[in-house]
């Protein structure tokens, strides 16, 4: 399953690749690729430590759209990354597979009606580091989130736009029977004897939630070689507890050396009150995430 999803999204890079060559007027494209990496190696160092090596690889691709009323943009994002300490088995430090599409047809200048679609999950297995590395809490479509909503664009210029989709459907894909017997990320978990203990109902793998999202995008050039790109996105579910607002904000700042060479620095935070973290102190219950990962490494523009 995981290799016929990486296929058909390559397929729709492809497919939007060749609709931009029929077109070249109407379509737009744009993507780049890189590495990131930082590696230590020490031998016979009095002072202790260990070797070290640390890579990211990141693709993003743009195919935009935009003809008289109507316009189409689309994007995919993926990110895989991993530390290697000593013999260690080796920690996953970041994984992201997100793509997005919306088509707009223009309302008045700066409004568009919108229909927006989302898809994100992730690559490989995550495991809880604080225990083991054998203690598995996420993979390949455990979870995936696929979005899909109606509403407004508001676009006042090409550095920043704002969506909200008050009529959203969402829809959390647990692919993994032990997981979703344990309620995670959401779905309704397993049904026990209370007697025996024996299952009685397996856990449901998918979980629907019907609302409002608010997607708001900024992308500016703060100095010559600086660039800061922020995305920002609020979910409500009408259902169940719409004041407990999902909260995923990613920043991503560029700082360009020169055209093959950059310093990158992401920010990402999450806060989602169905997501179960349980603390250093044992104590479990829904917590905001954060990551930030500073890089040095290659890229290529195309």
């Amino acid at each position: 399953m995981k290799h016929i999803a990486l296929l058909l999204l390559a397929l729709i890079c492809l497919n939007l690749s060749y609709a931009q060559e029929e077109a070249p007027k109407k379509w737009n494209r744009s993507g780049d690729i890189g590495l990131n990496f930082s590696q230590s190696h020490l031998s016979n160092w009095a002072a202790g430590g260990d070797n070290a090596l640390n890579w990211q690889g990141i693709f993003n691709y743009n195919v935009n759209y935009a003809h008289e009323k109507n316009k189409w943009d689309n994007n995919i994002s993926l990110a895989l990354g991993y530390s290697h300490l000593g013999d260690a088995k080796a920690i996953k430090t970041d994984d992201k597979i997100e793509l997005n599409s919306l088509y707009g047809y223009k309302a008045t200048e700066k409004l568009f009606y919108s229909l927006a679609f989302s898809f994100k999950t992730q690559f490989a297995d995550g495991f809880d580091y604080k225990n083991d590395s054998t203690n598995r809490i996420s993979g390949f479509m455990v979870p995936a989130y696929i979005t899909l909503g109606f509403g407004m664009e508001y676009v006042p210029n090409n550095n920043f736009s704002i969506n909200f989709a008050p009529l959203t459907g969402r829809i959390t894909i647990v692919n993994d029977q032990d997981m979703a017997d344990a309620g995670a990320f959401g779905v309704d978990p397993a049904e026990y004897d209370e007697i025996t203990g024996d299952k009685i109902n397996d856990g449901k793998t998918s979980r629907f939630e019907f609302g409002a999202k608010m997607t708001a995008k900024l992308d500016v050039k703060i100095a010559e070689n600086v660039s800061f790109n922020s995305k920002l996105e609020l979910f409500s579910d009408y259902i169940k507890n719409p004041q407990n607002i999902d909260v995923d904000w990613q920043n991503l700042i560029t700082m360009k050396v020169n055209s093959w060479l950059n310093t990158n620095i992401t920010a990402h935070l999450i806060y989602d009150d169905d997501i179960m973290i349980t603390d250093k102190d044992g104590n479990t219950g829904p917590r905001t995430q954060f990551k930030e990962v500073l890089s040095i490494g290659l890229s290529y523009k195309f």
